[in-house]
Formats: structure tokens, sequence, C-alpha cells
């Protein structure tokens, strides 16, 4: 990760120049202390709020200031602009905010109800795993495992990326999304890279060539 700036004119940012004006802001956070807390709001968003001492509802959402009272108990030194920067410039696409509320927008391992975004899904998604898993996938499909939902990519690389979390040289499985949809299942797109279903039956399944 990059450190974040802020432009006054343009807001956060994590290019070395402001992308809208070219200024180079004022740094709000350094990158080896950005990757720290952002780990830690991730993991309370999506895996142990209770640990972190947020509420959330049963759509994944808690209260913006909650969240950053919490951060600041366990890290000195970090600001509400900080947080708040983490939150706005993830690569990833990873948190959304809605007025004072703030939640994950995937990836969740304990009990939330995500609302349906209604955006447009590509005929094609993608999912990238180790090849000791297929062949249960092929038997079974794709399962949630230890998570709530299903995570598809929408590209190969995006899959890719993904699989190489479980193998140095991973499977990457085309999702026929455009039928799975024709046959009344949801998909979801979630953040900037991420499209989440409950299950993906084998026949939506093919391998990549």
């Amino acid at each position: 990760m990059s450190d974040i700036h802020y432009c006054d004119a343009d807001g956060y940012f994590d290019t070395g120049d402001c992308p809208v004006c070219g200024d180079d802001g004022r740094r709000v956070l350094s990158a080896r202390r950005r990757t720290q807390v952002s780990k830690f709001i991730s993991g309370a968003l999506r895996h142990f709020p209770d640990d972190a001492g947020l509420k959330l509802n049963d759509a994944g959402w808690t209260e913006l200031e909650s969240l950053l009272a919490r951060t600041q108990a366990k890290y000195d030194g970090i600001d509400r602009e900080a947080v708040i920067g983490i939150i706005r410039t993830d690569p990833k696409g990873r948190f959304e905010v809605d007025g004072g509320r703030v939640r994950a927008a995937y990836g969740h391992s304990v009990s939330v109800d995500l609302d349906a975004g209604g955006t447009p899904v590509p005929d094609t998604l993608y999912h990238g795993t180790a090849p000791d898993a297929l062949p249960s996938i092929r038997e079974a499909g794709l399962k949630p495992m230890s998570r709530q939902y299903v995570h598809l990519s929408g590209s190969v690389d995006a899959a890719r990326a993904v699989g190489n979390r479980h193998a140095a040289e991973p499977v990457i499985l085309r999702v026929d999304a455009a039928a799975m949809g024709d046959d009344g299942h949801t998909i979801t797109k979630r953040g900037k890279r991420v499209y989440t279903t409950d299950h993906v039956p084998p026949a939506y399944l093919t391998e990549n060539d």
C-alpha cells in the first residue's frame, strides 16, 4: 500500500500526486501504518465486531463514530482523518459509507444480510482456486465455506490473484453468470472488484483455457 494524502480541493488519494489537480497534498498516513490499521478495520467489520467492541445491524452497518473510537483506542495517533482516508482510498473497495454509518462491502464470516445492489453483472465471471479443490467443486459447485457468500471476480487476472492465496498455480474457473441470472440465481457486485452469490452449481462452471 502507498501513503495516504489529502488534497484540500479534491480529497483523499494514494497515487503520489492528486489525480485531479496534480497537487502533492498533505500526508495523512504512512503506508506501513495504513496497512496495519486497515487490517484491523477490515477484520472488525467482517469477522470480529464483538471483540472490537462494535455492534453491527442485520445488514452489517455500524456507526462510523464507534469504529473511529475503537480504532483510536487500539492505535495511538490515529485520528478521524486517517480512518476516513483508509476507508475512502481502499484499493479493493472493501468499505461502504452511508451518512454516519460504515460497513464492509463483502467478505463477512459473521452473519449479515447484505442488500442487493442492483448493479449490472457481466455475463462471465471467474473464480481462482487450488487444483486439489477441483474434485469437490466438480461434484458440488462453489460453496461459501467459511464465508457467507461465494466470491467471484470480474477478470481472469483478479481471479488469479485470489487463487494465488491458495496455490502457486491456481486453476481459474469460468462462471456463466448470464445463465445463472436467467435461472433465478442472484449475483451482486460488492465494492470495486468482487461479486457474490450464495452458490454456484457445477453446471455453470468450466475451466478457463
